[in-house]
């Protein structure tokens, strides 16, 4: 994995808004404009908490097969990875089930572990329950929705590349996440993204302080806005 960030670069890019980081990493070229990014199926569920940083755990999940054991080597896996990931990080949990959307593997219990080996958040394209909890442990959430049961969960593979929402996510990728939603910062920009950032909002400002302006006209917007 590229050098990580420093803590300073991780409280940077926590200032910005997901949105805004998504329009810097554009500017540098490195993927096309719809990738790296979840779309609708994958929502906020804690947007009072702010933003997320963190690197990702990859997780393989299973809560809606029934009758089949829990893996104790694979729970001993996850537990070690928390342990010794990057900080902070952030749980992908792609689920596998054959009812995903039934499914809540992760609640306060798992929250309360994961919260003390320093997780930020979580992501799944499945469910999730406790979330009242999940959020006084001050765990950003994102998930397809809610679900009051936990079904038979099950881990199958921990740190493997997973895909949640037709997005690859290697285990130590960069998210950052927000009430807009949640986007991979590729780890070759990392600590760029954050001066990138504020350059565009700098040029936003500026927009919007002409169209906001006395001396709007459509003709001026075009030219202020025309690609060239």
């Amino acid at each position: 994995m590229t050098k990580q960030l420093t803590s300073e670069q991780i409280e940077a890019l926590k200032a910005i808004d997901t949105s805004t980081v998504c329009n810097a990493i554009e500017r540098f070229g490195v993927r096309g404009s719809v990738e790296g990014f979840f779309g609708m199926d994958i929502r906020c569920l804690s947007p009072e908490l702010g933003t997320m940083v963190g690197y990702a755990i990859t997780v393989t999940v299973d809560s809606t097969t029934p009758g089949v054991p829990q893996s104790n080597e694979a729970w001993h896996a996850w537990l070690k990875a928390m342990e010794t990931s990057p900080k902070p990080s952030v749980l992908v949990l792609k689920d596998i089930g054959p009812e995903a959307r039934k499914s809540a593997h992760f609640g306060e219990v798992m929250g309360t572990i994961a919260k003390r080996l320093e997780v930020a958040g979580i992501v799944t394209d499945g469910g999730l329950r406790d979330i009242v909890e999940l959020k006084q442990l001050g765990l950003r959430c994102f998930a397809s929705g809610l679900v009051p049961a936990h079904g038979n969960p099950r881990l199958i593979e921990v740190n493997l590349p997973v895909e949640i929402d037709g997005v690859r996510i290697e285990p130590g990728d960069l998210l950052h996440g927000d009430v807009n939603g949640v986007t991979t910062i590729p780890l070759s920009i990392a600590d760029k993204v954050a001066e990138a950032a504020a350059r565009v909002r700098e040029e936003e400002a500026e927009l919007l302080e002409y169209i906001k302006g006395p001396d709007f006209s459509v003709e001026g917007l075009f030219k202020h806005t025309v690609t060239h």
